[in-house]
C-alpha cells in the first residue's frame, strides 16, 4: 500500500457502534493529513483507531503488517504511554472484523473490546471468522 487513500466509509459507519460500546467517540476530520479515523475516550486507555477495508481478512499478521505498512507507520507517530493505545481495525467486504493493537514494533491481535487474545485463542477466533464468512457456524472451541 503506497498511501492512505480514501476513507473506508462503510467500514467506518459499521465501526461506530463497536467504538461506542467502549466509550465516547470522536471522529477525526478527513483529509490527507488524517492519521487515525476515530478516538475512543473512556477512563483509561484513550484509543486512537484507524479503520480499514481488508481484502484478505484471514491473512496472517505478518501479511497484514506488510500490506498496511504505510498506515501503521502513520499510526506509530502518535505519542503513547500507558493511557494511550493505538489500534488498527480491519473489516472484510462481508462485515467480518479483526482488531489489532499497534505497538512500536508489532501488531497484537485483540478482541472488539481491546483485550488481547490469549495464546491459542487466535485459531478458534479465525475459524469462527471463516465460518461466518462462508455462511456456516463456528465449530472451533472458544
Amino acid at each position: 500500500m503506497t498511501g492512505r487513500g480514501p476513507r473506508a466509509h462503510r467500514a467506518l459507519k459499521d465501526a461506530i457502534p463497536i467504538a461506542k460500546a467502549r466509550g465516547l467517540i470522536q471522529l477525526a476530520m478527513g483529509g490527507p493529513e488524517r492519521i487515525y479515523d476515530l478516538s475512543i475516550v473512556s477512563k483509561i486507555p484513550i484509543v486512537f483507531a484507524s479503520i480499514m477495508f481488508a481484502p484478505k481478512i484471514l491473512a496472517s499478521i505478518p501479511e497484514l503488517a506488510e500490506y498496511y505498512q504505510t498506515d501503521l507507520a502513520r499510526l506509530r507517530v502518535i505519542a503513547r504511554d500507558a493511557a494511550v493505545v493505538i489500534e488498527l481495525w480491519i473489516r472484510s467486504r462481508h462485515g467480518t472484523w479483526r482488531f489489532f493493537q499497534v505497538t512500536p514494533s508489532a501488531l497484537v491481535e485483540v478482541d472488539r473490546e481491546g483485550k488481547r487474545l490469549a495464546s491459542g485463542q487466535t485459531i478458534g477466533y479465525l475459524a469462527g471468522v471463516a465460518a461466518r464468512e462462508n455462511g456456516g457456524t463456528n465449530t472451533a472451541p472458544s
